[in-house]
């Protein structure tokens, strides 16, 4: 049984989630569920491992993160750091709904939030996250002079035909996973194809490094989306095999 739930961020913004809880044992894992870049709650990765993984006896909760979907806020606003808030504010959350093992999964900019939440929470008990961004600064257009300085010029520019003021920029100096990664104490899992065209895996392979327990899967010939042949099956599996695994 699903059940929409709403809760706030720290700035008082009223976000959305689906809790599914196949037992109805708050003690039992619940993974919380985190998307990518103007993606939402309701991605076909999401629907895909709420059914595996309430078969499993695992609960989820998959969020709309700040002006996503159901969730309130203006787009142009959204930083990478008020992602993260996202993230801890739903762990807390759950955390007042009376659920004691609490895990991470996120996707792309999703991951990256999940990253940086898990580095900051001390109530989650694992991290799953599949082609995470680590760093802004090794794309290319964040570091293209001149694009950066008529973003700063005009006070917004579009990402992904999404305008994004000036702030999401200057946040992002403050959202590198490389950083934070020895924070991490719990055991992570980062699955990632090496045909990934929009987060490149090297950043994964440097990042899987870095964090103290953490296994790499990566998938030969997927891309971001993992579309390719049975790529999806495949990155699932991981995911999933790696969060029952863990909560035993």
């Amino acid at each position: 049984m699903e059940e929409k739930l709403f809760f706030k961020n720290s700035k008082g913004n009223k976000l959305c989630g689906i809790l599914s809880n196949p037992t109805g044992d708050k003690t039992k894992p619940i993974v919380i569920l985190v998307h990518g870049f103007s993606s939402g709650k309701d991605s076909s990765t999401n629907i895909a491992l709420v059914e595996r993984l309430n078969k499993k006896s695992i609960s989820t909760f998959r969020i709309d993160l700040f002006a996503h979907g159901e969730s309130e806020g203006s787009f142009e606003n959204l930083t990478q750091s008020e992602a993260v808030d996202d993230v801890i504010q739903a762990i807390e959350f759950l955390k007042s709904l009376g659920f004691t093992k609490i895990g991470l999964e996120g996707s792309s900019f999703g991951g990256l939030a999940a990253i940086m939440a898990a580095s900051k929470s001390k109530d989650t008990y694992l991290l799953a996250i599949k082609c995470p961004v680590s760093s802004y600064f090794e794309f290319k257009e964040y570091t293209n002079k001149d694009l950066i300085e008529d973003w700063k010029k005009n006070g917004y520019s579009y990402r992904e035909n999404k305008k994004l003021n000036f702030t999401f920029y200057e946040d992002i100096k403050n959202n590198i996973a490389y950083d934070i990664a020895d924070k991490i104490t719990v055991p992570a899992l980062i699955v990632h194809g090496d045909a990934d065209t929009e987060v490149p895996v090297e950043q994964s392979i440097k990042l899987a490094k870095l964090i103290p327990s953490c296994q790499l899967k990566i998938i030969p010939g997927a891309g971001h989306r993992f579309q390719e042949g049975n790529a999806k099956d495949e990155m699932l599996n991981a995911i999933v095999d790696f969060i029952v695994q863990k909560s035993l």
